[in-house]
């Protein structure tokens, strides 16, 4: 009894210095890359409940270097990675044909270094795979199980996890049957933060410090993943909760399948996993935002169920949203009028909106974090609303970059 509780001690402290080299990894990585902090923490939480995600975005948002960063973190674990595109041959993912055993007389398969063999993958431009590939594909993302060229047994693959990327969403029934099986759909953009922007251009020119480097091994991610998320207990409130969800996307006419829900449980568990929690909260919740739409359209909607239901505060601190966003596309509108125009425009209108909505979403975010709840939609609406007033300044009023930077920080927004 008395080595029984030594040893569950000591797994709970394995899986306690897991969880936090996790969140390490989460925090080095949101400093790199601008305006990804949501982006980093929900592809670690795909990846520890074991299930694959999708970047969706233009070129140039960085999603390849984002994933390839990612998953270099994790020592020992064998890493691949491929463009795809219509002609790219089963072979040439999972292993090409033996040359030199081909001259003998027999027809076997190269598999070291494919998908075949890899614990974590990047698979960029999904949905040009092949319609030669695309049964294998699937059978690799959904069973992790390659059957080769020659027939036979068919091959176990280790795969833990793929992150995916596209610039575009699938358009034709081969395609839309991977997106299917991709459960976390997140979208990237262009910076919005002209400071962020600054920061970026900077980073070119400047030689940057030797950024921290948290890893993890693939030895505690594989623990973490069998063990440690499946562990993490889910209330019967949290059930209910979902429930509840459902039934109001239902009213929206939003439908998932019974498979994604079930998936989703897995999510809830790695997010209270990875903040070092026993048991699911309700601020796990928020995760869902990115399982339970089919189009970019969908989202919003999607987004405003899930927060009313996760924090109180969320409502107002949407409906704020609303209100930037809606100064935003005026600020849009208005491309091209005088310098003298926009400057009316900001004094009578955006001026004083967007302060008085900086301010309560400060407020909000006191009350949030008074009272033990996530201030995570609170500060996702807070970041918009810096990088529309950052967006006005320089935009309309012609402010350089690093005075608005200036401004904006002394003004604590």
């Amino acid at each position: 009894m008395v080595a029984q509780e030594t040893y569950d001690a000591q797994g709970r402290g394995d899986a306690q210095d897991t969880a936090r080299r996790l969140r390490a990894i989460s925090a080095e990585l949101s400093d790199r890359f601008y305006e990804r902090d949501d982006v980093v923490r929900t592809l670690l939480v795909t990846l520890l409940a074991g299930q694959h995600s999708l970047v969706l975005g233009p070129p140039g948002t960085a999603k390849s270097e984002l994933a390839r960063e990612l998953t270099g973190r994790f020592e020992g674990a064998a890493y691949w990675e491929i463009l795809l595109s219509k002609f790219t041959a089963p072979t040439r993912m999972f292993g090409p044909i033996d040359v030199a055993a081909l001259a003998r007389g027999e027809y076997r398969q190269v598999y070291d270094g494919r998908a075949t063999t890899a614990h974590v993958a990047f698979i960029d431009e999904i949905f040009k795979c092949s319609t030669a590939a695309l049964n294998e594909t699937l059978g690799y993302l959904n069973e992790r199980i390659y059957h080769p060229e020659s027939g036979g047994e068919p091959i176990r693959c280790p795969l833990i996890g793929a992150i995916t990327a596209s610039n575009e969403l699938p358009d034709g029934e081969d395609s839309a049957a991977i997106y299917d099986r991709l459960l976390v759909r997140i979208e990237v953009g262009y910076l919005e933060d002209p400071s962020n922007f600054a920061a970026l251009v900077r980073s070119a020119v400047r030689r940057p410090a030797p950024p921290e480097r948290t890893t993890v091994t693939l030895d505690a991610l594989r623990q973490a993943v069998t063990g440690g998320v499946p562990a993490v207990e889910v209330p019967d409130a949290i059930v209910d909760a979902v429930c509840t969800l459902r039934a109001a996307l239902r009213r929206r006419e939003l439908i998932a399948s019974d498979r994604r829900w079930r998936q989703a449980v897995g999510l809830l568990q790695a997010s209270a996993y990875l903040d070092g929690r026993p048991a699911v909260a309700e601020t796990d919740l928020s995760v869902l935002t990115h399982v339970l739409w089919d189009s970019p359209a969908q989202r919003p909607a999607v987004e405003r169920e899930v927060l009313h239901l996760v924090n109180p505060d969320a409502k107002e601190a949407l409906d704020l949203a609303d209100t930037i966003e809606e100064l935003e596309a005026q600020l849009d509108a208005m491309a091209g009028q005088s310098r003298e125009a926009l400057s009316e425009w900001v004094i009578k209108k955006a001026h004083n909106r967007l302060a008085m909505a900086g301010k309560r979403l400060a407020e909000l975010r006191a009350e949030a974090a008074g009272a033990g709840r996530s201030t995570a939609a609170i500060d996702r609406v807070t970041g918009r609303q810096r990088a529309v007033r950052a967006r006005v300044l320089t935009e309309a009023l012609g402010m350089d970059a690093s005075m608005v930077q200036a401004q904006l920080s002394s003004a604590q927004l």
